[in-house]
């Protein structure tokens, strides 16, 4: 009886497809065996459901069910079965203390990244282009001035030729330090994608399970982004003297090298089986040197106690086996 109504209520879920199954199983295919294999998750899931009165739109199955409700918890299992692996971090079998635990880790993983100087990169991109022409656009004055006969203006556009090289050499170098920290950024970026994707998700979790709680949003640990003056000090300019900028560079660079030692500190960031603190996490710390869906957490195994008749076989076993020994 039981199995016909969970197959009603798949049935049921493909006519109807609504937001939950759409965001779990996505849309109703029309191939007929497709069809069949969308029809048999969803009847799992809608079945838990109707049965444990879960009614929200989007999300299927909801968090995990404690310990006091073992039926409850078996059936959000095989629902949670037919779900299929996931694409990214799965938390929603953690308790809180976990969760909040990995939620704190974001700020420590952001405190080391490399600051973004995409902009000023592209300012001094810029400027080298801009004082380039002007270079040339000078050099051109000189070399009329010179056919003219008027050296005293040759010789003032040759003067100003070379301030302009001078500075299109300084945006150069500018430019060739900032392409190297964008480099490291990218770097970081991709190092830390997986404890990062993994503390916004415990944060998601923890709004989702505690929806009147007033909890802080994640805040990175990032060096403070460049001010408009300081992005200003970084535009093209003829007359600007270069000792500030020449100081932002050096300071950039020591912290280039700084993030680079960091980075050589944490090879393998959160490896499962491996970390003292993160090794009980298994499969759900994502890896960045794998690529392809967590496994599917499962519940712990039920240990399993003998009773005590078969312990008293068991010794009974054990002291008649000296007896055949001697009779061979």
């Amino acid at each position: 009886m039981m199995d016909d109504r969970t197959r009603r209520l798949g049935q049921h879920t493909a006519l109807t497809a609504p937001a939950w199954a759409i965001t779990a199983l996505g849309h109703v295919s029309a191939d007929s065996a497709t069809r069949q294999d969308w029809v048999r998750k969803a009847a799992s899931i809608a079945a838990y459901r109707e049965m444990y009165g879960y009614h929200h739109p989007g999300d299927p199955i909801g968090p995990e069910p404690s310990h006091q409700a073992p039926d409850q918890r078996a059936a959000w299992y095989q629902a949670y079965l037919a779900l299929g692996p996931t694409a990214g971090p799965d938390v929603r079998a953690m308790p809180d203390g976990r969760l909040w635990l990995l939620r704190d880790t974001y700020a420590a993983q952001s405190a080391w990244a490399p600051r973004h100087v995409g902009k000023e990169l592209r300012l001094s991109r810029l400027g080298a282009f801009d004082t380039a022409l002007s270079t040339i656009r000078a050099d051109a004055e000189a070399q009329a001035a010179c056919k003219t006969g008027d050296h005293d203006r040759a010789t003032r556009h040759e003067h100003l030729a070379a301030s302009y090289r001078a500075l299109r050499d300084h945006y150069q170098q500018q430019e060739q330090t900032l392409a190297q920290a964008m480099a490291n950024r990218q770097e970081w970026e991709h190092a830390t994608a997986g404890p990062r994707s993994l503390a916004i998700a415990a944060d998601a979790e923890l709004r989702r399970r505690h929806p009147h709680q007033k909890i802080e949003p994640l805040r990175s640990g990032e060096p403070a982004a460049v001010s408009d003056t300081g992005r200003e000090q970084a535009s093209p300019g003829r007359d600007e003297k270069l000792t500030e900028r020449v100081t932002r560079i050096r300071d950039l660079a020591a912290q280039r090298q700084a993030s680079r030692a960091e980075m050589h500190e944490h090879p393998g960031l959160m490896v499962p089986g491996e970390d003292p603190v993160w090794g009980e996490l298994g499969d759900a710390v994502p890896n960045s040197r794998t690529s392809g869906p967590d496994a599917i957490l499962q519940p712990p195994r039920p240990e399993i106690i003998p009773s005590a008749r078969l312990l008293q076989l068991a010794a009974e076993q054990h002291d008649s086996e000296p007896d055949r020994e001697a009779a061979d």
